[in-house]
């Protein structure tokens, strides 16, 4: 119980907001230049989680390279039927790979299908506007704005709800309508999809050319241009442009893009122009108003704000899940880096850290809808490709779900589907939704559960799965033939008993006690962790000996939150395993790992060192425009790698990194400033969200904790390890507080209460 000191003062339905907090990013941290990108991942981004757009120049000329997630070619050049995991499995211990096998692995360098496409691109003349003066991104309407000095002013954007980008042009010379078109329309740029004429400067890797298909056919008029291009297996997309000269000399224009369907919209007019910008501004406004982080680090603060923008940009709950390069596809002449496809042996799933957090639980939807809409594919990958009943996904997949190619340690990895299954499962814990936990949570934990349950057999007692993995580590013992294991890793254990714990932990809240008590009997039988000096190994008898980028084997630190520094069973594990990959160093290291380091040390309560990441990741490792590029572009002062490979889930890391300083969920209870640096006078947070559907903010203020707010959205009992040792509130009987040895404080709150903590001297 609480000493006689406290005193709880709760509210019902009120609300109070850190001062400092402003709902909208200031225009301070918009990205501004005074000039156009030469190169498309440096360029503007823009989209909607289906269309994206990217402006930058090529040829003199300012380019709007076109993109839609659904865009793929579905081709399969890898045939799954002819190996499965018992094939695996015979050549790692026969040390003889078959063809199946080389061409699995030669898939990216070898063959051009499956892959995502490009859409197409825009092009407006630039030789009567002047030079740029500034070119605008503003994060918080998401709209492009290019000034020149003739006085033309170039708008664009894509609607935030409306499958259609906008685009505009303001103050053009007085001339006639027509001249004004000629001068000004924007032209259609075509990809090159067929090799009959070589057409593309790529220079490296595989061209667009190579897909073979048919040539495209395009219909003008005046004012509109519809493009038509095949694709494989009678399967096309279409592209509308239209344009029209406006009073006040303005040239107004829109663009759709559409999937096997022939791309049609409604004429322009001022009208519809001004009520599609109004709803446009009113979407950004309401997704930023859902949280606010304000921290004193004006460099993690830019590119905090940054990947908030990137996630609004490229996700909705009807849009496919976020791929690699999500909705701005490489528009370099070739394929996009690894076809642009869904890599779940880290991509994924790091892409969507950050939707929970930050209370846009509506943004993680993509990622939940997109893996329920490939469950049965994947069911039937997992019956033909394991044997066994139940749920495993790819490690590399198409977007319908299938397996694409490539390192066949992750597409056959044993535990994609417990990973992937996490997010369900915070997709519960931080709506409390008894609908979604009925109808999708529980039921794809449970299906991933009978899976790892079938596949893995009993010995003496403990149960074990016949091959395993930990992505793209090397088992010494393997003769260099795979990176398979034949006992646990660390990465495969950890996820596992991740699964099982939640599995009955949702079993149980469907009211499902005997199917709970299966779930937990089934992980009393998974052994310990593989422990030594080192900390975490990768697997027994093989310690982490090499840096990697992969971070698998600390799993059970973070996301999965099975090892707490708070509990100090788990400390010395934790501290050994953080100060190994402080020794081993960070030479083969991309921006992801700096992101997900983060984390780590932030869970470890190392504040100053996950500050240090997040600092690393974004000065050295994204490109001008806050894209991840994944290799080391500030010549080689932390990594050995220099490439510049775009991909997403790094920028989504680097957000939770942020938020994992200022609140983390874990054990069953929450923390408020678990990892802030001591040299962080002002500090505020407002609306961030937890398990439990608790919103929470909070604020410090010239180096002093003032107050915790904690909204409870759905009621339940709230735990909470709050950042001060003293505290007060008021009007609340003692009886319904209790404190524990550690510090933690619990209340039995009801739906849409608010309480409010206050330091006390």
């Amino acid at each position: 119980m609480l000493k006689s000191r406290l005193i709880l003062l709760c509210f019902w339905g009120i609300f109070l907001v850190p001062e400092k907090a402003k709902v909208q990013p200031s225009s301070r941290y918009n990205l501004t230049f005074d000039h156009l990108a030469k190169r498309w991942d440096e360029a503007m981004p823009l989209g909607n989680g289906m269309l994206g757009a990217l402006i930058w120049e090529k040829n003199k000329k300012l380019r709007i390279s076109l993109d839609r997630a659904d865009l793929w070619d579905e081709r399969m050049a890898i045939d799954t039927n002819s190996f499965n995991y018992k094939d695996v499995m015979r050549w790692v211990l026969n040390k003889t790979y078959d063809s199946a096998f080389l061409l699995c692995y030669n898939f990216y360098e070898t063959v051009p299908y499956p892959t995502k496409l490009p859409a197409a691109a825009l092009e407006f003349n630039l030789e009567e506007t002047g030079h740029i003066i500034s070119n605008e991104l503003d994060i918080a309407t998401a709209i492009n704005t290019i000034k020149f000095s003739s006085g033309i002013v170039f708008k664009c954007y894509v609607h935030a709800t409306k499958n259609v980008g906008y685009f505009s042009l303001e103050n053009l010379p007085v001339q006639s309508e027509q001249k004004m078109i000629e001068i000004f329309a924007p032209q259609l740029v075509e990809h090159h999809f067929n090799a009959a004429e070589k057409k593309t400067d790529k220079k490296e890797g595989i061209d667009l050319e190579s897909l073979g298909y048919a040539e495209p056919t395009t219909q003008r008029t005046t004012n509109s241009v519809t493009y038509h291009q095949p694709t494989a297996n009678g399967h096309f997309f279409e592209i509308n442009l239209q344009w029209k000269i406006l009073p006040g000399n303005r040239m107004t224009g829109t663009w759709i893009i559409e999937k096997d369907k022939a791309a049609m919209q409604p004429a322009l007019n001022a009208k519809r122009e001004t009520a599609d910008l109004n709803l446009h501004k009113q979407w950004w406004k309401a997704f930023w108003a859902k949280s606010t982080v304000t921290v004193p680090d004006t460099v993690i603060q830019k590119q905090y704000f940054m990947e908030m923008y990137k996630m609004g940009a490229s996700s909705r709950p009807s849009a496919p899940a976020i791929a690699l390069q999500g909705i701005w596809t490489a528009d370099d002449g070739g394929l996009a880096p690894w076809k642009g496809d869904f890599h779940n042996d880290l991509n994924t799933q790091l892409c969507y850290w950050p939707v929970y957090t930050s209370n846009h639980l509506t943004e993680g939807e993509s990622y939940i809808n997109w893996l329920w809409s490939c469950k049965k594919n994947n069911e039937d990958f997992t019956k033909r490709t394991f044997g066994v009943d139940g749920l495993n996904i790819p490690g590399a997949a198409t977007i319908t779900g299938l397996p694409v190619g490539g390192a066949v340690e992750y597409v056959v990895g044993p535990t994609v589907s417990a990973w992937c299954a996490q997010h369900f499962y915070w997709q519960w814990k931080y709506s409390m939704d008894k609908k979604f936990l009925n109808q999708k949570a529980y039921p794809y934990l449970h299906d991933a559960a009978v899976f790892i349950e079938n596949l893995s057999y009993l010995k003496n007692g403990k149960r074990y799965l016949p091959m395993g993995t930990s992505p793209e580590y090397l088992n010494p013992a393997g003769g260099g033939f795979s990176g398979w294991f034949f006992n646990w890793t660390n990465f495969d254990l950890s996820l596992s008993k991740f699964l099982f714990a939640a599995a009955a932990e949702l079993a149980t809240a469907c009211h499902k006690q005997d199917e709970a008590a299966h779930w937990n009997s089934v992980l009393s039988q998974f052994p310990g962790y593989d422990i030594d000096q080192s900390g975490l190994t990768i697997a027994p008898e093989v310690p982490q000996q090499e840096p990697h980028r992969h971070l698998s084997n600390l799993m059970a630190i973070y996301p999965l939150a099975l090892l707490d520094i708070n509990n100090p069973k788990d400390q010395q594990v934790i501290q050994r395993s953080i100060n190994n990959i402080e020794k081993l160093g960070t030479r083969p290291w991309t921006g992801f790992t700096f992101a997900w380091m983060a984390s780590l040390y932030a869970r470890a309560g190392e504040a100053e060192k996950a500050v240090e990441q997040l600092r690393i990741f974004a000065t050295a490792f994204v490109s001008p425009n806050s894209f991840h590029l994944n290799g080391d572009q500030s010549g080689g002062k932390y990594s050995d790698l220099h490439y510049r490979p775009f991909t997403l889930e790094g920028n989504f890391a680097f957000a939770q990194g942020v938020h994992e300083l200022l609140l983390q969920s874990k054990s069953g209870y929450i923390q408020v400033f678990p990892a802030v640096p001591a040299n962080w006078a002002n500090v505020s947070f407002k609306n961030l969200r937890t398990e439990g559907a608790f919103i929470v903010s909070a604020k410090i203020e010239n180096a002093m904790h003032t107050n915790v707010e904690v909204k409870s959205e759905k009621g339940g009992l709230l735990h909470i390890k709050l950042p001060f040792k003293k505290w007060i509130t008021k009007h609340m009987p003692l009886s319904k507080i209790s404190e524990s040895e550690d510090g933690i404080v619990s209340v039995l709150m009801q739906k849409g209460q608010t309480i409010i903590f206050e330091k006390s001297l």
